[in-house]
């Protein structure tokens, strides 16, 4: 077992609103599992948690990654862990390049090569497959960037350093429809090359899920999974909407 959460119990620093009540979720090597409900149910804070955001606390449950246990960790450490998330609303970091970021993290993983030929030339070749523009290697991070520019800079940084779980945190979010399918191409193509790598997607609606195809399908409520399926659940949810959720006994999900 990969990736696995257990009862997490989850609410914001200086609030005694529940936000992620009693939600588990187990995810194997080299499955694809996607999350959807309507907003405030917790699918974001979820990916934050995840993340190690500061801006929640853990009251109980854990998140265990390959048996380490993550809500001990800070966020870089979480990072050097292998996870990685691509941001619904990625930040602008002025005075840091794409370059010197992902270089210098790159430096982080002993097992990579930061060789700067090398890494220059797997830099260039990522900024082509994505359509970004070709001063995108030098410029600030997000800076002068476009929703859609965003979303692929966020995918270019998930190609060099090589993940093996990603989180796609409201992908299609902002994204044309040309610009959505050149993302998840992309992301199609690396998990072609590394098989092994987990992905979970967050998501309000299933066009994403036609693009990058889950093994399973969850949608959650009141800070939980109420049902799992295959993407037929997804497809159920596209004709009738979020309304008439109810909660399930967890002995009822279906795997």
């Amino acid at each position: 077992m990969m990736f696995v959460i257990d009862r997490l119990k989850v609410k914001p620093k200086d609030s005694e609103n529940i936000i992620l009540d009693d939600f588990s979720l187990e995810i194997n090597d080299g499955e694809i599992h996607a999350i959807m409900g309507p907003n405030g149910v917790g699918k974001s804070t979820l990916s934050k948690v995840i993340m190690g955001s500061k801006h929640y606390d853990v009251i109980s449950g854990s998140i265990k990654y390959n048996d380490k246990e993550l809500t001990e960790l800070t966020t870089d450490e979480i990072a050097r862990c292998g996870i990685y998330i691509v941001m619904q609303e990625a930040p602008v970091i002025e005075g840091v390049s794409n370059s010197e970021a992902l270089r210098t993290a790159l430096r982080e993983r002993e097992s990579l090569d930061t060789n700067l030929y090398t890494f220059i030339t797997r830099m260039n070749k990522e900024i082509d497959a994505l359509g970004l523009p070709k001063d995108s290697l030098h410029r600030f991070i997000n800076k002068d960037m476009s929703g859609g520019e965003k979303k692929k800079n966020e995918v270019l940084g998930l190609k060099i350093l090589k993940p093996s779980f990603i989180i796609l945190d409201e992908l299609d979010s902002g994204l044309d429809v040309d610009s959505l399918k050149v993302v998840a191409n992309n992301i199609n193509d690396y998990l072609n090359e590394n098989k092994d790598t987990s992905v979970l997607i967050i998501t309000h609606y299933s066009r994403i899920l036609d693009l990058i195809k889950p093994d399973y399908v969850h949608k959650m409520n009141k800070g939980k999974i109420v049902e799992s399926g295959d993407i037929s659940l997804a497809k159920k949810i596209e004709k009738s909407g979020y309304n008439g959720i109810n909660e399930m006994d967890v002995n009822k999900i279906s795997e």
